[in-house]
């Protein structure tokens, strides 16, 4: 038995047992109504309708009963509907996130402070951490939000919202050779020093290493580290050419260190913001994802609370232009 058979049933005894006129106003066919019928007539093995020919002349004793509690169903429908209304639209709660150290640091600090201006009812917590960790934060319950770089195979479980894209930046001494070069550099340039990076970026099939190779250089890495503020300390040591996130360029570093241009060395990757299939989006959650990633209209949000597979996910946003996040001075730029 289906609710949409019992709203069926309804629609046909207050049009007056005429089918065609139920169905207009269900806006369907009067074809579908009266197969829904019958399906759930066959299924409770009792006729609801005195029939002659092909139109309804009456309603039997026992669809009299089954009509009495079909609208009390459809009433607790509504009841239920309502709360759900008022739960999605409370502004008092808890939202948690898990994230990296790029995006806790560079990215979310704006929009946490514009968030909690809006929601000051609204406890967050935020967790950082590797994309395997955020997985594992996932796996547990234990967040609302994951906001992560790639690595979408260990994030099944999530339903996934494209955010932003981003490049890579190169991190030098003021003083270094690559920090005046008078033409675009290249990764000839690169693998010409040693190199402080991301742990993740050359473990695997990372994208970087592979960038590399594909112009048959071996990349010396001599540092990793998770964090782009480690990184940017051992470059200071002169331990070697840092390669951070574009976000990581930030306008506070002390002006000991510059930052050259990486775009269109290594593959552009793509930020996402996920949440739980089974979650119940409240108002104040989408009102978060749309501060992270504001090229999200408020149409796609409100189909977003409905959609329960990435499919679905991946056809609303098929078409979305994605802006172009970089670092000081540079934080937006036009969608690509």
């Amino acid at each position: 038995m289906k609710l949409q058979q019992l709203k069926y049933l309804l629609a046909i005894v207050d049009n007056g047992l005429n089918i065609t006129a139920a169905a207009e106003k269900l806006y369907t066919s009067q074809p579908g109504v009266s197969k829904q019928i019958k399906l759930l007539e066959e299924e409770l093995g009792m006729q609801l309708f005195v029939r002659k020919g092909k139109s309804l002349g009456g309603i039997t004793s026992a669809g009299e009963r089954v009509i009495e509690r079909a609208r009390l169903i459809m009433q607790e429908v509504e009841s239920i509907r309502s709360l759900a209304s008022d739960f999605y639209d409370q502004e008092e709660g808890t939202l948690s996130i898990a994230t990296t150290h790029t995006q806790a640091r560079y990215v979310l600090p704006d929009v946490i402070r514009q968030f909690r201006e809006r929601y000051p009812k609204v406890n967050m917590n935020l967790h950082q951490g590797t994309s395997e960790q955020i997985a594992d934060m996932v796996r547990t319950n234990e967040i609302d939000f994951a906001i992560a770089t790639g690595s979408h195979d260990l994030f099944a479980d999530l339903l996934l919202v494209p955010s932003y894209h981003w490049d890579r930046k190169i991190i030098v001494p003021k003083d270094h050779e690559l920090a005046s070069l008078d033409r675009k550099l290249t990764l000839q340039d690169l693998a010409e020093f040693p190199l402080v990076t991301y742990v993740f970026s050359f473990g695997g099939q990372s994208s970087l290493k592979r960038a590399f190779a594909d112009q048959g250089l071996e990349p010396d890495v001599v540092f990793t580290a998770r964090d782009a503020d480690v990184i940017k300390t051992y470059v200071r040591m002169g331990l070697g050419v840092g390669i951070v996130a574009s976000m990581a360029d930030d306008c506070d570093d002390p002006k000991d260190l510059a930052s050259v241009d990486a775009e269109g060395l290594f593959p552009r990757s793509t930020t996402w913001i996920g949440f739980r299939k089974d979650i119940v989006l409240r108002r104040y959650m989408l009102d978060f994802v749309q501060l992270f990633a504001p090229h999200i209209t408020s149409a796609q949000l409100e189909q977003t609370r409905h959609v329960r597979a990435q499919a679905d996910i991946d056809k609303l946003f098929a078409t979305a232009k994605l802006p172009v996040r970089g670092g000081c001075n540079d934080d937006v730029t036009a969608a690509a």
